[in-house]
């Protein structure tokens, strides 16, 4: 007769992963730091990882596969900072234009911030890698927004237009990206930052403004997004 005793827990094996654990992050956190100490574009090598981490060469490179594998964890632990940082600001609270400001201006300030890191970031160009899976996650957001204000707001439109949502989200918010990182990369930052900002945020709000013309709906930009969608809400309720 089998056994019914859940095997225990092995607490060697447990403090030997959490020992792991905290050595890969403590070599994460080095690469980061050795990045934003030098140049933009500068090329890292594992012994200055090594050294910012009072460990050898040999120790970091048993906790990643090959040099590629660190690469890609530093790269992702690099967008983990951005996305902490980005992902509060895709809310509701403002106007559209103050949401979309919000937004880029979040970007464009962690951008200039560190710019050593946004070089590395903008490397994930391949359809699976972090920046794309990032990007992918901030869409997913703005589409789950616009795709509430759209069945509040009870607006007719086909499944062929609420199928094209997401890759017309994506499309948009890979511009802004795309934008700010051609900006980075001039060797003059021209315009300055914050008129950056605001002329991305006015290309944005005049797609925005044209799809919700097309659909019916004039948006003002004077207006809070939670006062429209509770002022269709209660409308709604009344003819209902």
């Amino acid at each position: 007769m089998a056994s019914s005793e859940q095997p225990r827990p092995d607490g060697r094996q447990a403090r030997w992963d959490r020992h792991n654990q905290e050595r890969r992050q403590k070599i994460l956190d080095a690469a980061i730091a050795v990045i934003e100490a030098g140049e933009p574009g500068a090329e890292l090598h594992v012994q200055q990882i090594a050294d910012r981490a009072g460990l050898s060469r040999t120790v970091v490179y048993r906790h990643f596969a090959d040099r590629g594998d660190l690469d890609r964890a530093v790269q992702a632990e690099i967008l983990d900072g951005l996305w902490a940082e980005l992902l509060p600001s895709v809310t509701l609270d403002g106007t559209i234009p103050q949401i979309v400001e919000r937004i880029v201006a979040t970007y464009v300030g962690w951008a200039v911030a560190h710019p050593a890191l946004h070089r590395i970031a903008e490397d994930g160009d391949d359809s699976h890698g972090a920046l794309q899976q990032g990007l992918a996650h901030i869409a997913a957001q703005v589409c789950e927004l616009i795709t509430t204000a759209v069945e509040i707001l009870d607006l007719e439109i086909s499944d062929e237009e609420r199928a094209a949502i997401d890759p017309l989200v994506f499309g948009l918010v890979g511009a802004v990206f795309g934008a700010v990182r051609r900006w980075m990369a001039r060797p003059e930052r021209v315009p300055a930052a914050p008129k950056l900002v605001e002329l991305v945020t006015r290309s944005v709000w005049f797609i925005l403004e044209g799809h919700g013309r097309a659909l019916g709906v004039e948006l003002d930009p004077e207006q809070p997004v939670e006062e429209l969608l509770a002022s269709a809400a209660s409308g709604a309720e009344v003819t209902g």
